[in-house]
């Protein structure tokens, strides 16, 4: 076993605190990454105060991970030492099941193992479940590792890994392009960068957000319309115009009202997943063939054309980098939306 520094909550109401963990030796297919920068997802935070319940502590989160290949194992072919690479949401699968042989592991029929909290074998990861990026190191099976392309920094890539796939997957999914109309609900982490792919795939892209506080840099990113969802105007005006809606918020929100706004056989996504069920007319759906959706991530294939996507349109998250004491403050300015528009924490600072 190998020791790694670590930045890790031991209870739910707790603080952030440095530790040293282990990581497993290096397996025939292991590649050892030294981690350079790691993304805070809202998730993270859901996760570590347990706000979704079942969170196994201590809890390393962090599953936007950019850094450099440190070793590889006797038979790994895909990477070499000094590499960049990334790894995202999750670091093993089945690999058999359907959805694993057509590349979409996040739906693994056995479960995906997830890049921490998911309870594994000791021997995978002593202490039995799996601890996530904000760590110096992580050793990861290779086939979970993409390669991050030069056009790209590693401190703005980071946030691809999660964010960035979350949104590529359903644009690409639902055929965002020229001659598409796509809006995006909420111009946070994943907004901002669903705006900045749906725009470099050549689709026409509306933000609707709470208020027009954002919206200088929404036409920056490429959109072309915005509209505070605050006004009810906004509904009245917009009803009809849309052939995909990608919800990127996870507060609650009258899903129906934005469900009108799909034009015939319109899809509305929910990414952003909210505490509470959501709640929509069936008329509106039948009216006019609409239908309401989810999506989850994007496999390792799809994480790593788009990846290469971003590097030939220039594409990167917006960023706030911090240092590794200051998570706990980092993630009580993302509930209060206060970042633009993602914290990436300065692994060098461990």
């Amino acid at each position: 076993m190998s020791t790694a520094a670590a930045y890790a909550l031991s209870t739910s109401d707790g603080s952030f605190e440095k530790v040293t963990i282990q990581r497993r030796d290096l397996g025939p297919h292991d590649v050892l990454i030294d981690i350079k920068f790691a993304g805070i997802c809202h998730s993270d935070i859901h996760t570590a105060r347990d706000e979704w319940g079942r969170t196994r502590y201590p809890c390393v989160p962090g599953h936007e991970i950019a850094g450099v290949v440190a070793a590889v194992g006797s038979a790994v072919t895909r990477h070499r030492v000094g590499d960049r690479v990334g790894v995202g949401c999750m670091v093993d699968s089945c690999g058999v099941c359907a959805p694993c042989l057509a590349d979409e592991e996040q739906y693994c029929a056995a479960g995906a193992t997830m890049t921490y909290n998911t309870a594994v074998d000791p021997a995978v990861q002593p202490g039995g479940h799996t601890l996530g990026g904000y760590s110096t190191q992580i050793v990861v099976t290779e086939n979970f590792v993409v390669a991050i392309p030069e056009g790209i920094g590693l401190d703005v890539a980071a946030p691809l890994l999660c964010a960035g796939v979350t949104v590529y997957s359903p644009l690409r999914h639902w055929g965002a392009g020229p001659g598409k109309k796509v809006a995006i609900i909420g111009m946070g982490g994943l907004g901002h960068v669903g705006v900045k792919l749906a725009a470099a795939m050549g689709a026409e892209v509306t933000v609707l957000s709470h208020s027009l506080s954002k919206q200088d840099d929404g036409k920056l990113f490429g959109a072309s319309g915005y509209y505070a969802t605050s006004d009810k105007q906004t509904f009245r005006e917009l009803r009809g115009r849309f052939d995909l809606i990608l919800n990127t918020v996870s507060a609650d929100l009258p899903v129906d009202d934005y469900v009108r706004l799909l034009n015939l056989d319109g899809t509305l996504v929910i990414l952003g997943l909210p505490e509470n069920p959501v709640s929509v007319k069936p008329f509106n759906l039948a009216g006019y063939r609409r239908s309401l959706a989810g999506s989850m991530i994007g496999g390792i294939a799809q994480t790593q054309e788009m990846l290469n996507f971003c590097a030939e349109h220039g594409i990167g998250a917006e960023i706030e980098l911090i240092a590794a004491d200051e998570i706990d403050g980092a993630y009580d300015r993302v509930v209060a939306s206060d970042v633009r528009y993602r914290f990436v924490i300065d692994v060098s600072t461990m």
